[in-house]
């Protein structure tokens, strides 16, 4: 199991890009949260108000979800980052894994 992080501009755009991963089956759940952003843009020091989106998935569709992430997102430089999950309960990855089916 991976967690897939992307920030997202707003809600609209974090709604769509989940909802995207959800109904091509490339995600077994996505989250998404309000966070401020500090970054050099440009040559200019950024403090922006975005939407982190966390998607739940499994490695071998982290390819699929990066491409699905980088076709769709509003930003020209997304960013997109994936953490591998040491453990996860026997319950949570039954339902995971019925959810890919």
């Amino acid at each position: 199991m991976v967690f897939i992080y992307t920030t997202c501009k707003n809600n609209d755009e974090a709604k769509s890009l989940g909802t995207m991963i959800i109904k091509e089956k490339l995600g077994a759940c996505v989250d998404f949260w309000p966070i401020q952003s500090y970054y050099n843009w440009e040559g200019e020091l950024k403090c922006v108000d975005q939407i982190m989106l966390c998607i739940t998935t499994f490695e071998n569709k982290s390819e699929d979800v990066n491409e699905l992430i980088s076709q769709n997102h509003s930003y020209s430089v997304p960013m997109i980052a994936t953490t591998d999950v040491r453990r996860i309960n026997r319950a949570y990855k039954e339902w995971m894994t019925g959810e890919f089916e």
